[in-house]
């Protein structure tokens, strides 16, 4: 049996627990899951070398995965062109059942590997780009009927799982194995695998984001003014890099067409003339 869905002897008996005790017993689990993302630092690393280095000549990023494995996918994507100003298609989530899987579950999706093939298939995938596939049990039919198309065009394959010896991570080009052990109910992999997976993808999009140049020093020199509070924080940036109050930063930014690493290049050069 995975060990996924295995029961864990911590929460034997949650279900009789007073409420404080109950959020004890998952907030110690949780921990448990960073520490198995941190056994996984160096194949993290490993992924984000490689995918860094096909992204720079034209390359994408896609990730597969079904259920909540495949949301977390979509969510990353989504969330790294308002971040670090990448086009919309660099990074590119796919979840079995497609867009009305985000919201209702599709179960029997997953279950087609075909169905997964054909998704990815629509995408052209190259030689350069990297498809990352997503499972907590590492079996999903779906994920490896991606995987398997993706290593059929040459395009480098990483899976995560916190099932060692799935059928995932021994497909796949670089594996990140996260051991989060027995879930707090039974089979729940939206708890602990979960959380394993969104840490996972954090690290993985953000290191190369920061490979790419999308971060200066810490600060995301990349932002886009979609709203109120990402205009509050691109002034802030400007205003952090060259000493400029808010109200100074805003006007330069408008001068320079809301684009921080023009604003800020443009006042550097105005004070080297000095």
């Amino acid at each position: 049996m995975r060990k996924t869905e295995m029961r864990n002897p911590a929460s034997m008996h949650i279900d009789t627990m007073c409420t404080a005790d109950m959020i004890k017993v998952m907030q110690n689990e949780n921990l448990n899951a960073v520490k198995a993302v941190e056994a996984a630092n160096g194949s993290i690393a490993k992924a984000v070398d490689a995918i860094s280095e096909r992204m720079k000549k034209g390359g994408r990023l896609f990730y597969v995965g079904c259920g909540t494995s495949g949301r977390l996918g979509v969510l990353d994507a989504a969330e790294c062109p308002p971040t670090f100003g990448v086009p919309e298609g660099l990074v590119i989530g796919i979840i079995a059942g497609g867009d009305e899987a985000l919201k209702r579950s599709k179960g029997l999706a997953e279950d087609s590997a075909e169905l997964g093939m054909n998704d990815l298939k629509q995408y052209e995938p190259t030689n350069l780009d990297s498809v990352m596939g997503i499972s907590a049990a590492g079996g999903a039919a779906y994920v490896l009927g991606a995987v398997e198309y993706a290593k059929s065009v040459g395009a480098l394959t990483v899976g995560t799982s916190s099932t060692e010896d799935s059928l995932l991570l021994a497909a796949v080009d670089i594996p990140i194995f996260t051991d989060t052990g027995a879930e707090v109910v039974s089979g729940s992999t939206r708890m602990k695998a979960g959380t394993a997976q969104k840490l996972v993808l954090n690290m993985i999009s953000t290191g190369i984001m920061i490979k790419l140049g999308c971060v200066y020093e810490n600060l995301m020199i990349n932002l886009r003014p979609l709203n109120a509070k990402l205009v509050k924080r691109m002034n802030f940036i400007v205003s952090e890099l060259t000493g400029l109050d808010e109200a100074g930063a805003a006007k330069l930014l408008e001068e320079n067409g809301q684009n921080i690493r023009r604003a800020v290049d443009t006042y550097k050069n105005r004070i080297d003339r000095l």
